[in-house]
This record gives structure tokens, sequence and C-alpha cells, in this order.
């Protein structure tokens, strides 16, 4: 592979709804630039990107892959992003180091949920784009309806720099606004349409507005009346993209188009080169805080963005090249870990089709292997200059399941499976609930959630089954009592005995258990109150109503019985265990439930839904106010409503919405609802034994 600086790269992420042909458009892109010589199709899982076997079987992506080839002298890196909700970080990842995006859109006439959601995701990142109107050959597709709908979401952001010439459903060239001029899909020069001829008035009025503000030069020149050349119109427009400040609109269709050469000339003239592109924040060995663009004068630094396990090459680590250039043999510094590795391979990936090289310099992006320490969110750098990345933020879990094994023996293999899946996909979590003993999993969605244990299944051999997790419930007690209890044991020699007075009542803070010694003139001696409090800490894991954990008690031991010979430490244990569940199934016990404190954020359209569907489960509103043109609402709601929660708010609003949760406090559980839970715990109970 020839050597590509920095000025000869460019660095792409195809982005956008579900299924409206990211994975074609870069499976075409390879095609016509010859970096493949079989066209692959999404639908018979033989596409570049699209190997894994859940991608082929559900003929979706579900992990973003990688895609690099030439074109004019230069590189061009495409990764290709899953457009499925539930693998949003996927599609931070390949944000974090990517360039450009180009956000691929159906010519369906409508604002698709996927685009939104990912050009409000560059806007705010500052991120260049391209809108990519696909298939407009198809029937009822409409690429001007389409840009309306953007339009009326996005304004003047959205610029048409190509208009299609149809004939019925056919695509039979375009007119390109740059130029104003006209093209038939060979490249050949024709008379611009009559039909489009205003439209091109009009775009071409806007392109040069937009082109002129973003130079002096060029503006002095617009105001002197002269005109623009299609090179300066360039230069004007690329400044605005790489501001942030415009999204030029394309038309196009990726299966059998002639014409996505035009596609890639404008990824090389409109598109940021890595050192006016992607910026990353970094700390210095001092601790101080700056900003970086890939350039290459300096020691090298790469940033690890996503982990693959190869079956044959192992754990694959795909990185961007932020400063210097980096060969195989040298030494890199974990600036993480704090750990040295040896790079030992170097790779260029093109799906799961690695090429290996020998040097890659800043702006890049290629694979390392073999790497013991290294996992997604690190730097590496020159043991010679320190540097440490910011880590990616990528989104947190908003929904969980218990997991377990079907075959019980078979436990440890699977938790073992999903620990190992963590490499590959760190946007979800495995951890263990203390108060439940579960095992749990939490993801951004159920469809996430189910691949990673068909994953465990056809990569480590066992089954892994997902089910809801419990409530962890408290119990607590509303009324003071007092309680004995007694342990007398004999057993021909030595026998066991102990005696205790305790005062049981509702403690002074949440979640607190309190034990105090009021015992006074040696009713029980010193050495045995220890074993009272120890017998009463192992009694409170279980309350007295259907075995949940025992929240917010105060237990007083005031008195009691000792014998000089038979008194132990064991039988003062059980004696306090006896009192307990004497005292606390007199003293009024009820259910606490877990209230969490929830941040819904919607667009306000959705904001009568939203309202009524918290309050069927329970919720207290709190207050609304507008964050970033949306709405937030603010309400606590019992955990056991929102099981399911992040899947219904997708439903409710197509997508638009996203919450977050935090624990605020425990309530008691309403009267009514006591009685399921007392259910539900006997029977588990039951199934357990």
């Amino acid at each position: 592979m020839a050597e590509y600086h920095i000025d000869k790269i460019r660095n792409i992420a195809l982005i956008g709804h579900s299924g409206e042909g990211k994975t074609s458009l870069l499976e075409a892109i390879l095609f016509v630039t010859k970096a493949i010589d079989r066209l692959g199709k999404v639908d018979d899982g033989t596409s570049v990107s699209d190997y894994d076997p859940e991608e082929i079987s559900r003929k979706i992506s579900i992990n973003l892959s990688l895609g690099y080839t030439f074109y004019k002298g230069y590189k061009i890196n495409i990764i290709d992003v899953p457009g499925f909700f539930d693998f949003e970080g996927e599609m931070v990842a390949a944000l974090t180091v990517a360039d450009a995006a180009i956000v691929v859109t159906s010519a369906s006439g409508s604002l698709s949920v996927g685009a939104e959601k990912a050009i409000d995701y560059c806007l705010e990142k500052g991120k260049a784009m391209f809108l990519f109107v696909n298939g407009v050959n198809k029937e009822n597709s409409s690429y001007f309806n389409t840009i309306d709908a953007f339009t009326q979401k996005y304004g003047n952001k959205i610029l048409p720099i190509e208009l299609p010439i149809m004939e019925g459903t056919q695509m039979k060239g375009y007119v390109d606004v740059l130029e104003g001029k006209a093209f038939d899909t060979a490249g050949k020069e024709t008379a611009v349409p009559a039909n489009l001829a205003d439209k091109l008035a009009e775009c071409e009025g806007a392109l040069l507005e937009l082109a002129a503000e973003a130079d002096d030069s060029l503006l002095e020149k617009y105001f002197e009346g002269e005109p623009l050349t299609a090179e300066e119109r360039k230069r004007g427009l690329k400044i605005r993209i790489e501001n942030g400040e415009v999204i030029p609109a394309v038309a196009g269709v990726v299966v059998g188009n002639p014409i996505l050469t035009k596609l890639l000339d404008n990824i090389i003239d409109l598109c940021p080169s890595p050192d006016r592109g992607a910026k990353f924040g970094y700390s210095k060995e001092d601790g101080s805080h700056d900003v970086m663009v890939a350039g290459e004068d300096g020691k090298f630094a790469a940033k690890v963005f996503k982990t693959i396990v190869d079956p044959f090459v192992g754990k694959l680590l795909l990185f961007k090249l932020v400063r210097g250039k980096i060969s195989v043999g040298e030494q890199a510094l974990n600036a993480d870990k704090d750990e040295t590795e040896k790079i030992t391979a170097l790779y260029c990936l093109r799906g799961k089709k690695q090429e290996a090289v020998d040097t890659l310099y800043a702006g890049d992006i290629g694979a390392f292997a073999k790497m013991n320490y290294t996992s997604t969110n690190d730097t590496l750098c020159s043991p010679a200059e320190f540097v440490k990345f910011d880590s990616i933020d990528f989104p947190q879990p908003v929904i969980s399941f218990a997991v377990s094994a079907i075959d019980k023996n078979q436990e440890e293999k699977v938790i073992a499976g999903f620990t190992k899946l963590l490499e590959e996909d760190v946007t979800f979590r495995l951890e263990k609930s203390v108060e439940t003993n579960e095992m749990l999993i939490s993801g951004m969605g159920e469809m996430q959630i189910e691949i990673l244990a068909k994953k465990v299944k056809n990569k480590y051999g066992v089954d892994a089954v997902l089910t809801e997790p419990r409530i962890a419930y408290h119990e607590t007690i509303r009324k003071t009592v007092e309680a004995e209890g007694k342990h007398k044991k004999q057993t021909g020699g030595a026998g066991q005995f102990g005696q205790c007075m305790i005062r049981f009542e509702p403690g002074a803070a949440d979640g607190v258990f309190e034990f105090v010694d009021a015992v006074v003139g040696g009713a029980i001696p010193k050495q045995f109150i220890p074993a009272v409090e120890k017998g009463l800490r192992e009694a409170i894991k279980k309350g007295v109503l259907a075995g949940y954990p025992m929240y917010n008690l105060k237990c007083t031991v005031f008195d009691g019985k000792y014998h000089p010979v038979d008194s132990k430490e064991i039988a003062f244990i059980s004696a306090a265990k006896l009192a307990y569940a004497d005292g606390c199934s007199k003293a009024s016990p009820v259910f606490l439930e877990p209230i969490m404190s929830m941040k819904v954020i919607v667009p306000e359209s959705y904001m009568g839904d939203i309202m009524g569907d918290l309050n069927k489960r329970r919720g207290r509103i709190l207050g609304m106010e507008t964050e970033n043109g949306k709405t937030v609402v603010n309400a606590e709601v019992p955990q056991a409503e929102i099981g399911r929660y992040a899947t219904d708010l997708r439903s409710m609003t197509q997508g638009r919405g996203k919450f977050a949760v935090t624990l605020a406090r425990y309530e008691e559980v309403p009267a009514n609802l006591a009685p399921k839970i007392i259910e539900e715990a006997k029977k588990r109970v039951e199934a357990e034994k």
C-alpha cells in the first residue's frame, strides 16, 4: 500500500436510519472504485461490512465496520454505522474519529427519525456532514419533497447541490449547482432541463450567499457583482461545511448508480481533511488540558474507539492516529493503564479482511493486533511524549434483564461469555445485584441484549435465559414493640442458653440499621452483646413478610438472662433471631419499593402521551423545562412500573425520546399491591427449592 499523508486522507461515517442504504452505499463505493470485484448484497448476506452471523441472519448492521478505498490519489476511510437505536454507541464511536458524516436517507418525502437523531448529534458535536438522498428511482419517491421535509426541521442549513434529472423512475443525470451545469450518467455535459431551471437558480442564489459569507475576499467579490467561479464556490462552501453551518444535499441511487464517483468527488473536494476535522480533548503529563486535531508533527498518539474479536487474529483494536506516524516494531505507552505495548502488527480493514501495513500517518484509521492491556477508549502514545485523550462519552444503559443459564451447572460459563463480549461492546453492563443476588445485564434496548445472548450461545456454546429482574423491595416496621428471644438447648453435657429482650422501632435514618446496647446490671454479660448484634444483622437480611431485607430499623437490647456455664455466643445469636421474628411480625411490617427519579426528554408534541403514561405508572410529575429545543419532564416513578420503559418510550415517540433514571428513595408500597408481592415471593421460594 502506498503512503497516504494527512492531506490525502478522508474519514467518513455513514449514519442515519436503519434500512436506508448505508451498507449498500459502502458496498457500491468499494465496487465502483474497484476495491472489490463483486457487488455484494445485504439481503444475500454477501456485503463487505455486514459479516457477523447475526448481521447476516437479521439483515441489519449491528456493529460499525470499516472499509477503505482509493480514488484520485486519496485514501478514503468509510465507517458503516448501524442505524438501529439499540446500537447508538457505535455511532458515537464512529463520529468521534470521523471527520465528516454522510447522513443516508431514503427519498420517501419525509424526515426519518434516525436521520433526525444523526443530524442533531452532528450539530451538537460540530461535525461536518452531507445529506445523501437515496433511492430517487423508486416508485412514489421524491427528492424535492424529501429536501422540503428536512428544510422544515433545519431551515436554510439544508442546501441541495445536486438536482436529479428524472425520466419517470429513472435517474438520467444530475444538475451540478456548484458548476451550474447538467451532466448525464456518463459525466457528459448536457442541457439543464427546463423543469429544473428555476430550482437551479434558487439553489445557486442560496449557494452564492453562503459561499461568499465564508470568506472576506469572496464576499467583496460577490458585493461587486462579480461571478464566483466553481472553485471559489467550493472553497466558500467547504468552510461553511467544516463549521457545521450548512448541510449539502445530493441525490443518488445506491444500487446500479453510475454516478457515485460524483459523491466521491464531493468527499474529496468538500469534506474536511483530518487536520481540519475531528477534535480530541486531551491531557498532558502535567495535568493540563488542551484540544488537538490530527497532525503529523510530534510523537505518535492514537485513540482506540472500537474492539473486534476476530476468531483467527484475535483481538483487533480499531484506532485513529491523531498525531505523528506509527510503525510496526515500535513501543507504545497505554496512557490510561500505564502499561507498555509493542506494536507487532498494523492493519487497514475492509470489513473482515485485513491488509497488513508497516506504517500509518496522522489522520489515518487502522487496527492494532496482539495487544495485552489495551481496550476501547484507551490512548496509545509514544513513551517519549505523554498524551491521554478524553474518554468517548458512550450512552448509558436504559434497560436491564436478569441473566442465568438454562443448565444451572453452566452459570459460570454464561457469565464468562458475556464478560468476554464486554471487550467488543462497551455500551452494556454486567453486574450482580447486591439486593436481589441476580446477575443483571443492562443495555440500550431489548434487541441488543437478545443479540448478546445469541452471541454467547454461538461463540461459547451455552444458553442464557433472560428474565425480568426482580424489584429490590425492602421491608420495614411502622410501630415500636418489645419482644423476647430465648434459646435453650440441652444435649447431655454442656447446654446452650441465651435470653434477650429487644425493643424494635423505626430507625431515624433511611436504610440504616442501628443497634443500641442498653443492658444494665450485667443481665447479659458484655462479651455476649456482640453476639446479639450479630444475630440481628444476620436476621435483617430477610424480612418477616416475604423475605426481603429489613430497612430502616433500630434495635435496642435492654434486658436478658444468661447461664454461667451454658451461655455461649451461638445461643445469644439464636435468641436475637427469635426476638426479631416475633417482634417485627407484631410491629406492623410493610413493604418499601424503590422510587426512581426520572428525566424524560421528548419533543413537545409528545408531551400529552408522556404525561398520561407516567400517571398510569403511578408517577408524580415534579416539573417541566426546556432544553435544547425539547421538553424535559422531571418525575418520580416506582421502579416496578418502568421495567421496559425504554421500549415503551421508543414506541410512543418513534425513537425521538430518551430518559435517565437514578434512585431517589424508598417509599411504602400501596396496601393493595402487597399481596401480589408476597405471592410472587412464595412462588420464587418454591421454585428455588
